[in-house]
């Protein structure tokens, strides 16, 4: 027994010093928010006091619009997923984007709450700050699941959704970004918190591209930085128990919006049979599928996947006009 203590002992004593060896080699701390700020928030990008935080929106285009595009990202993204949209639609259409509670350059929610009811009330009161009384609501995989929630909570408010690699189904994922294994191990708030290599973004990227040779640096630059956004892994953590991703599941159903679903063929995150079950639970929905794309088309590809969300548009108008 007292060989088999000292043995343990040794064990123990090992893992410690590799532990302690692992925090040393890849300690990667919180960046406060205004050290990013010059960075990732030049015009016109702007900071709007809501629900006790700075929101980080970008709003552009002729304010004339009668229905702005709203767009929402995705976990441990930013508003930064839709450039390549943005640079497209802006031209016609007023486009407003915004870093969620949790991620981005807007960080943690000071109270905490991370539910599909409290992002779908953030999101509405984004656009009462903003004075939109009725918009085109589109997110990618998270965030399209807080599109569809905004959707429920205030129908009245959302004309049209276009789900990109959306959430809101149980995950039947063939394969996942090992960040987001990272944040499923029992113990990770210190680990995540903690220890964050950059390779370990670099690959999660890799992992969700249809393309991985289209992950350039900068775009591991981007990710990197607004992950250790001061706040935001620990709200990572939260958000994953707080809204899980079948969180609205149930609900799916009792969306009347018209919905364009946009899917990436090479989804491995979020696989392509989830854009069907949107079409058979959505009455009114389409679905548009690129062979080639990931679980982030519209990073990929901006340029086909915006055409396809702009000819929906284009049809919706034509229809609300008859």
């Amino acid at each position: 027994m007292r060989k088999l203590l000292k043995a343990l002992g040794w064990i123990t004593a090992i893992f410690a010093v590799g532990c302690i060896a692992l925090v040393a080699t890849f300690w990667v701390p919180d960046v406060p928010v205004n050290d990013l700020v010059p960075k990732w928030a030049q015009p016109p990008s702007q900071f709007l006091a809501i629900a006790g935080m700075d929101v980080h929106v970008r709003d552009e285009g002729p304010r004339d619009d009668p229905e702005p595009i709203v767009l929402l990202h995705g976990t441990s993204a930013s508003l930064h997923t839709w450039e390549g949209w943005v640079s497209a639609l802006k031209k016609e259409r007023r486009v407003v984007r915004l870093d969620l509670p949790g991620f981005g350059l807007t960080g943690p929610d000071p109270k905490g709450d991370y539910s599909f009811d409290a992002y779908a009330r953030f999101v509405l009161a984004v656009l009462d700050a903003l004075k939109i009384e009725r918009a085109v609501v589109g997110g990618n995989s998270f965030g399209g699941a807080v599109a569809i929630a905004t959707a429920l909570a205030a129908p009245a408010k959302v004309s049209r959704l276009i789900l990109v690699d959306s959430g809101g189904y149980p995950l039947n994922s063939t394969s996942v970004p090992i960040g987001f294994r990272m944040a499923s191990i029992p113990g990770a708030r210190f680990l995540i918190g903690s220890v964050l290599p950059r390779f370990v973004i670099e690959k999660s990227l890799e992992n969700v591209y249809g393309d991985p040779s289209k992950v350039t640096p900068e775009l591991v630059d981007l990710y990197f930085d607004i992950t250790r956004r001061q706040g935001n892994r620990d709200a990572l953590l939260a958000r994953r128990s707080q809204a899980p991703s079948d969180g609205i599941a149930g609900r799916i159903k009792d969306v009347k919006a018209p919905t364009l679903i946009l899917w990436g063929g090479r989804d491995r995150l979020i696989p392509p049979a989830s854009a069907q079950r949107f079409k058979a639970d959505l009455a009114v929905s389409e679905v548009v599928l690129f062979e080639g794309l990931g679980h982030v088309p519209m990073e990929e590809d901006p340029a086909a996947t915006v055409a396809a969300a702009m000819a929906f548009l284009a049809k919706s108008a034509d229809r609300v006009g008859r």
